[in-house]
């Protein structure tokens, strides 16, 4: 299979190859651990945990390395830790573990590597020093600055020249500057910032700036060119743009082959943000929708195109999932039974094409439905190698199919369950009229009993 992916530096698909094939690297930006995050900050977890997949898929596990880095300093992690009364380490250590925990319940395997920013000072400090000596960066009244203009094809990622780079809503305003769009490589400290927020440096105490972390993380952690770089559509400038600069004229080198961005989740029309106060919050869903549901709901639309969030997407994920549950319920496993279908590999492969991936998969139920009616269990068997298969790439079909049916209620499933084993007693004991009161009950409350002969179950209707 040849793999096909959107390069944004280039604007156009390209077939892939990573430098080497024993070791793929991909590095993501992840997230700033102050608060929770909401579910457009998920995006690219699922886009990028789907590309780690078919990476691994195709160049085997053990050949591909995933970082995603945790930003656990910044104004916003300060402002917070101060407000709470709490060390910086104690405030980016609980939402880190949280927004994990978050990921890994919408079935997100964790990255190969999480380098944590504040581990990697020294290696910014190293890539500051070098950018200066070069001529690339000089050291202002409150910190050390890049300076844009000495990089000729600065904005090749993002198409902006660098006459477009005036000083405006992404491009902070500073009389020390030489350029409008310079940047901050090390913030020098303030005096009423914590000890926890303030490092040495040759230039003076301080902090690194945003764009720097992700370099020296990425660098240290995977190489000074790597294969692939992700993020959301938000990042391409002026973060990655910002990367893309600090790196390669610190380093003589491209920092990566191959940009990918994400669009953005919209809500009534307009981008989900914080800033216009219309986010909705992972946290949130998860009380109310399965982690698959809202898995598949992020995989319904094209990972570069803006995808509307609402109820009746995750409905439809529900309804839809449902169905492919029930299709792989009904289909026997085999020992020694491979899959022989493709379909979902192969939509993966043209771009993380997951609209036409899920609709191979719906089609695959279908095929199991149709083995399950006429009974083959050769076919069955195939049927149900082949779901689990294309499951797998997706992040999907990760439950039993008995446990998918019966929902997350555990408490209610406990006391679920000890209603049908008493049925089931009342049965053995030729009771039917406790049987059916009992039958009665569960089906007043939404739940089917299904019998056969291996014995009941039951699901939510």
């Amino acid at each position: 299979m040849t793999l096909r992916l959107y390069n944004t530096l280039h604007r156009e698909k390209q077939d892939f190859t990573p430098a080497d094939p024993a070791r793929v690297t991909l590095y993501v930006c992840g997230p700033t651990v102050y608060n929770h995050a909401h579910i457009g900050n998920f995006r690219p977890v699922i886009v990028f945990d789907t590309l780690f997949r078919l990476l691994r898929a195709t160049y085997g596990e053990a050949n591909v390395v995933y970082a995603r880095n945790i930003t656990d300093i910044e104004d916003k992690i300060i402002a917070r830790a101060q407000a709470e009364n709490l060390t910086i380490k104690t405030l980016t250590q609980t939402y880190a573990d949280i927004y994990n925990a978050e990921a890994g319940a919408i079935n997100a395997l964790p990255p190969t590597i999480e380098p944590w920013a504040t581990a990697h000072i020294s290696e910014m400090i190293e890539i500051t020093a070098a950018l200066i000596e070069k001529g690339h960066a000089y050291t202002g009244a409150s910190g050390v600055w890049f300076h844009v203009p000495g990089m000729e094809n600065y904005g090749a990622l993002s198409g902006r020249k660098q006459e477009d780079n005036e000083a405006g809503a992404r491009v902070d305003v500073s009389e020390e500057k030489r350029d409008p769009a310079d940047f901050a490589l090390w913030k020098f400290a303030k005096p009423d910032e914590p000890e926890d927020a303030i490092w040495d440096s040759p230039w003076g105490k301080g902090r690194p700036g945003w764009h720097i972390e992700c370099s020296a993380m990425a660098a240290a952690q995977l190489g000074t060119t790597i294969d692939i770089h992700g993020g959301g559509v938000d990042l391409q400038f002026p973060h990655h743009e910002n990367e893309i600069a600090q790196s390669e004229c610190a380093h003589g080198a491209p920092m990566a082959r191959f940009w990918m961005h994400n669009g953005f989740l919209d809500m009534s029309g307009e981008k989900m943000s914080k800033s216009l106060g219309n986010v909705v919050l992972l946290k949130d869903l998860l009380e109310d929708w399965h982690g698959e549901v809202i898995r598949f709901a992020l995989l319904s639309g094209h990972y570069r195109m803006p995808l509307d969030w609402t109820d009746e997407l995750l409905a439809q994920a529900k309804t839809t999932l449902d169905r492919i549950y029930g299709a792989l319920g009904r289909v026997w496993e085999a020992a020694n039974v491979k899959a022989s279908d493709h379909t979902v590999l192969d939509a993966l492969g043209d771009d993380l094409n997951t609209p036409i991936a899920l609709a191979a998969l719906s089609k695959l139920a279908g095929e199991a439905n149709a083995a399950a009616q006429a009974g083959d269990n050769k076919d069955m068997a195939t049927a149900k190698a082949n779901l689990l298969a294309a499951g797998h790439l997706l992040g999907l079909l990760q439950s039993a199919p008995a446990d998918w049916a019966k929902g997350e209620d555990t408490d209610d499933n406990a006391r679920i369950d000890a209603l049908v084993e008493a049925r089931n007693a009342a049965r053995a004991a030729k009771d039917w009229a406790e049987s059916d009161r009992i039958r009665d009950t569960l089906k007043a409350e939404g739940i089917e009993i299904m019998d056969s002969a291996e014995g009941a179950s039951w699901r939510r209707v």
